[in-house]
């Protein structure tokens, strides 16, 4: 069964003019999406992901002398790790004496949460 198209030859757009209107538009603005990327960055690694988790579900603030026999890293990676969710806003920390003790800060997910539901 043969179907015939119609078919016109390609014709070359002056420079800027679009080929076709977008099918939607994005409803995240530029500075949230950079926001969200920033956050989802620092989510993407499986032991950062493990050490919200942890800390989403204690009570409280957690000392990372705590957290680093619940993974197979040194303390320095494991501070690390805390590092890149502290710097994406994603936990917070606050200094005892010669110990760091990191909590999640209760917001940080909920934009990033609400854009995925």
């Amino acid at each position: 069964m043969a179907v015939d198209l119609d078919l016109a030859p390609k014709q070359k757009r002056p420079a800027g003019e679009r080929c076709c209107e977008p099918v939607v538009y994005p409803d995240v603005e530029r500075q949230q999406a950079e926001r969200m990327a920033e956050i989802a960055k620092a989510l993407g690694d499986p032991v950062r992901l493990q050490l919200v988790d942890v800390l989403r579900k204690h009570a409280g603030k957690v000392c990372v002398c705590e957290l680093v026999p619940l993974f197979e890293l040194s303390q320095p990676t494991v501070s690390h790790h805390l590092k890149v969710l502290r710097e994406a806003g994603i936990v917070g920390s606050e200094r005892q004496g010669l110990w760091a003790y990191y909590y999640v800060i209760p917001d940080a997910l909920g934009e990033l949460s609400a854009w995925l539901s």
